[in-house]
């Protein structure tokens, strides 16, 4: 009982109380504070099913330990993503990142009315992963190499055409980048989506196309298609003997289709930034990232926050040129 104790030694005892009580408190406080406190959401702009969203389940898995919340998968598609996008880009919760990809920077580009800026409305917290394209032509066709496509086009202006997943696509605007590195003249033909184009490129009723590897690498097996150049820096070992474009004296048509995982700018603390850039990279550099991304044909990347801001600067600022040039516009 403190009323037995001197009086120096009761002020001491009351003194200690009271700071272990205040230690307490804070302490209930940063816990509080600690990020995150709830489950975290990745908007993934797109359908199941595809890579960004197979890419995002496979980061989910991985990086909820570490966090110590559940980390969920939400898809939100529509209008080339444009739609996910804006939910992550005015979603306040504090919770919620977006796995966001090359259409992410494309689109207000192509429409300024989209309703988001990039840098204006996003927080880098690295990139994620890289995806090539392929260039390939029908295997009935008498096109077999880079050179020969380039001559073809040169020789029957605006007579070959180049399909792809849709207006404003990368597919779209890597062909329309093909021209003009090329100075051929060509048609663009958009469908709905690869599934759509692929069975009329075999048909060869379109004459190439720049397609993600994994739509098309069973057709090339089967010899159905025919691959004349990959667009990654290095070749594919999923198609030995297929060179790369930069190595075909076109680095400017190295064209990675990209995944890097941003937060809505301002919601989360720059150290918990900090620290989930951390946890990505070494979540990335894990087996099982690599084999799961290997399966789905892609490449973890591993790129800092900064690094990452930089690059989708850089990505918004090279199609703007390509789309102004080629007088590409919004489907209506």
């Amino acid at each position: 009982m403190t009323e037995h104790l001197p009086t120096m030694n009761r002020r001491a005892v009351l003194s200690t109380v009271a700071l272990a009580l205040a230690a307490a408190h804070a302490g209930r406080g940063l816990a509080a504070q600690a990020w995150p406190s709830r489950t975290v959401r990745i908007i993934v702009p797109f359908a199941p099913g595809g890579g960004a969203d197979s890419s995002a389940r496979v980061l989910a898995e991985v990086l909820a330990p570490p966090l110590g919340q559940s980390v969920i998968v939400e898809n939100r598609p529509g209008a080339g993503s444009a739609i996910g996008v804006m939910a992550a880009a005015q979603s306040r919760d504090g919770h919620t990142l977006l796995m966001g990809s090359n259409s992410m920077v494309i689109n207000p580009v192509l429409n300024t009315s989209v309703g988001y800026d990039v840098a204006r409305d996003f927080d880098a917290v690295g990139m994620v992963s890289a995806q090539p394209l392929v260039l390939v032509v029908p295997a009935s066709s008498k096109i077999a190499s880079f050179a020969d496509l380039v001559a073809e086009a040169k020789a029957r202006p605006g007579t070959l055409t180049a399909g792809n997943s849709g207006n404003g696509t990368l597919a779209h605007l890597t062909a329309e980048l093909f021209a003009i590195q090329t100075q051929a003249t060509i048609t663009s033909v958009p469908y709905k989506g690869e599934s759509a184009l692929v069975p009329d490129l075999i048909g060869g009723l379109v004459s190439f196309g720049f397609l993600n590897l994994p739509s098309v690498i069973a057709h090339i097996r089967s010899v159905r298609l025919r691959a004349l150049a990959v667009s990654s820096p290095a070749p594919v070992a999923a198609l030995p003997g297929v060179p790369t474009l930069r190595s075909l004296g076109q680095p400017s048509l190295e064209v990675q289709g990209w995944a890097a995982l941003v937060a809505p700018k301002g919601t989360i603390p720059r150290e918990d930034l900090a620290r989930l850039e951390t946890l990505l990279a070494q979540a990335l550099a894990t087996d099982t990232v690599k084999t799961r991304f290997a399966s789905l044909s892609v490449e973890p990347v591993a790129s800092g926050r900064e690094a990452t801001a930089q690059y989708l600067k850089a990505e918004g600022a090279r199609w703007k040129q390509v789309i102004k040039a080629r007088g590409i516009k919004a489907d209506s």
